[in-house]
């Protein structure tokens, strides 16, 4: 079956994501640096600070990966919980973990924030209602066999007054752009998937995704039909990559 019959359907696709993150878990941050021209670490500090996170704030980091966006969170003094679904991600950030947390960060000496991290599902969140002052993700939103009902689980684990922050890649409203960005990101996939793990379909899921994915401006009109009060976003990269803030 072709990866976009795979992709097609929320079981195909939860299916195809969770496989694919099990076999890259191990070149992940490799490959997000790669993929990004080397920006990637630099978004995720980004998001971090446009989350508002402080001494004080508990904070819910989705699809955490490797951890990174988790730990620049807790650099500013948020007690941190980063959940993904894999649990081979799970266990590089729990190794990345037992590095000083405040490593170069904004955390005043002495204080030592908490961030722990757990194997869970996105679209049903192991938590309270309003649990959580900040919620945050890096390329979670696209992946997420379900959108309208991930952005309603993070909504309900927020508390009021909170804020979620997404990076994710973008989808250009441009058809031109976007043919051309497509085919590069599928190009460069392909290579990187036969090379690194003898399947080319592993990283052309990216644009693949993409293809299904809405673009920034559907989705910040999502956020607010799901219930946040205001939601907007920044181009990053030109435009073919965006960060979300809702409140």
């Amino acid at each position: 079956m072709r990866l976009a019959e795979r992709i097609a359907t929320p079981d195909g696709k939860r299916r195809t994501v969770r496989s694919i993150f099990a076999t890259i878990a191990d070149r992940y941050d490799f490959i997000t640096a790669f993929l990004s021209y080397g920006q990637d670490r630099r978004w995720k500090h980004r998001v971090a600070d446009l989350s508002g996170a402080h001494a004080g704030v508990r904070a819910l980091d989705l699809a955490t990966g490797t951890g990174d966006i988790a730990f620049a969170l807790a650099d500013r003094g948020a007690d941190v919980v980063g959940l993904d679904i894999t649990l081979r991600m799970i266990e590089i950030a729990r190794l990345k973990g037992t590095r000083d947390v405040a490593r170069g960060g904004r955390v005043a000496p002495g204080f030592q924030p908490s961030v722990g991290f757990i194997v869970a599902d996105m679209l049903a969140l192991p938590f309270p209602s309003a649990s959580f002052d900040v919620v945050t993700t890096g390329y979670g939103l696209r992946n997420v066999p379900n959108l309208p009902m991930a952005i309603d689980e993070i909504r309900r684990v927020l508390r009021r007054g909170g804020r979620f922050v997404s990076l994710d890649f973008n989808r250009p409203s441009n058809a031109i752009v976007r043919a051309m960005y497509l085919a590069y990101l599928t190009a460069v996939g392909s290579a990187l998937g036969w090379t690194l793990h003898r399947d080319p379909d592993t990283y052309r899921y990216i644009p693949a995704s993409i293809r299904q994915y809405p673009g920034a401006p559907a989705v910040a009109r999502l956020l607010e039909q799901r219930g946040f009060a205001r939601a907007r976003y920044d181009r990053v990269l030109g435009g073919l990559m965006a960060i979300h803030i809702a409140d």
